[in-house]
């Protein structure tokens, strides 16, 4: 059977089992894949496939194991709590100011290029603020995400050093064209915070200044016990100094956030009977995440191994006509909205970009343009059953992954669109040769 056709009908099976409700994401991530290789009649070679894909996953697994584990252990020496303060005191309970700074927020933690962080961070930020006034949470969720593919197109950032790694580019020559579409952007996003605040007025009414004053000392840790405030400096400074070598690159992010982690349980916890009921109190968020995780490279690895990836992309590029040549960069952006939502970044970068590239370079179009483009479709694919901080972000919410992807598909592309004819405004990449 022609594998990119079988590579298509597993990807759509997939979303549709989870979309519909009628598999959980776990069971869907090994069954499917396990059963559309063995269809493309590659039993025998499945094992070594799903231990590839484990193994590229595994240090991201370990990472958002020990990830979720710090910044919940900050959450419960009571770091964030100042922050969510403040940010009670400047919002005056208002829906639509909450919404805005959502975004805001999120713009400026993002800049860590870790996308699980960034979740971590703001979601214990602003989560009791949705809570308390009982906002619309999928709000929340769309912001963050959107906000967080804008922004990690930062030369740092997953998507621009796999471009840029594909086609041999210099990161910082590749980015510095985006900035401007990155901008509109987000200003499309606080335009649709507005639009949301709006409604939520609506739905909710005003809050008044006095509700406000009231929840000025809510707490964003959920264990008095186990709050810290005489060490609120050194938790804050272990965090700026996580992130700073973060940025640095000085170790493997997994490893940081290991060596982080046990900094903070030996500082703020240094029994070890506190050190066990704190690991157990986020055991079931952790599991949660991390079992998505290994799942995930069992779907990847197959995808990959049994050359599905390589034959949908081939025929692909095999299926934009001629005269559509010169037009390759928008045809880039458009196709690298469903593509990277259907196969992994990784995937799509290394396997389909090349191919791009060289029709592109056939036409005129410089590799240059094509890479930018590429990265138009960010915002929707972190929307993608694949990307596992997605899986963080729901399950800090407490919301649904199909409800979100339903809620959020229609803006994540609307933003794609504004920084794609912002990006060929501002010259980042031609729309014709």
């Amino acid at each position: 059977m022609n594998l990119a056709l079988l590579g298509f009908l597993m990807v759509a099976t997939f979303m549709t089992l989870i979309m519909t409700k009628k598999m959980t994401p776990l069971v869907a991530l090994i069954v499917i894949p396990s059963v559309f290789g063995v269809i493309a009649g590659q039993s025998a070679g499945l094992g070594d496939m799903m231990i590839e894909g484990i193994k590229n996953l595994a240090p991201t697994g370990v990472m958002l194991l020990f990830a979720i584990l710090f910044f919940s252990i900050m959450t419960d020496t009571g770091l964030f709590d100042p922050l969510v303060g403040r940010l009670i005191r400047i919002v005056h309970g208002d829906p639509l100011l909450i919404l805005m700074g959502s975004v805001g927020l999120c713009a400026l933690v993002s800049l860590d290029g870790d996308g699980s962080t960034t979740y971590i961070i703001t979601i214990a930020a602003l989560l009791p603020l949705y809570k308390r006034f009982g906002m619309n949470r999928l709000y929340l969720c769309c912001l963050l995400m959107v906000t967080s593919g804008i922004m990690n197109l930062t030369p740092w950032g997953g998507p621009t050093a796999r471009a840029a790694s594909a086609l041999k580019l210099d990161p910082a020559t590749l980015f510095l064209p985006l900035i401007p579409g990155m901008i509109a952007g987000l200003a499309f996003l606080i335009g649709l915070a507005v639009w949301f605040g709006r409604k939520e007025r609506r739905r909710l009414g005003q809050v008044s200044a006095h509700a406000s004053v009231e929840v000025t000392d809510m707490a964003v840790s959920q264990y008095p016990d186990a709050r810290r405030p005489n060490l609120i400096w050194f938790n804050g400074a272990l965090v700026v100094a996580l992130l700073v070598l973060l940025v640095w690159g000085v170790l493997p992010l997994s490893v940081l956030m290991m060596i982080a982690f046990a900094i903070a349980m030996i500082v703020n916890y240094p029994g070890v009977a506190q050190q066990k009921e704190r690991i157990a109190a986020h055991a079931g968020n952790v599991l949660s995440v991390v079992s998505l995780i290994f799942a995930a490279g069992i779907f990847t690895g197959i995808l990959g191994g049994t050359g599905m990836v390589e034959a949908m992309s081939k025929e692909v590029v095999g299926f934009i006509p001629p005269a559509l040549g010169p037009y390759m960069a928008p045809i880039t952006a458009l196709l690298s909205i469903p593509f990277t939502f259907f196969i992994s970044n990784d995937a799509f970068y290394f396997g389909m970009l090349p191919i791009l590239a060289e029709a592109g370079a056939h036409y005129g179009v410089e590799p240059m343009a094509i890479a930018r483009a590429s990265l138009m479709g960010q915002p929707v694919h972190l929307l993608s059953p694949l990307v596992p901080s997605t899986y963080l972000l729901v399950s800090l919410a407490g919301i649904d992954l199909a409800d979100h992807q339903r809620f959020t598909l229609l803006p994540a592309t609307a933003v794609c669109v504004v920084m794609t004819l912002v990006g060929m405004i501002a010259l980042a990449f031609p729309f014709i040769a």
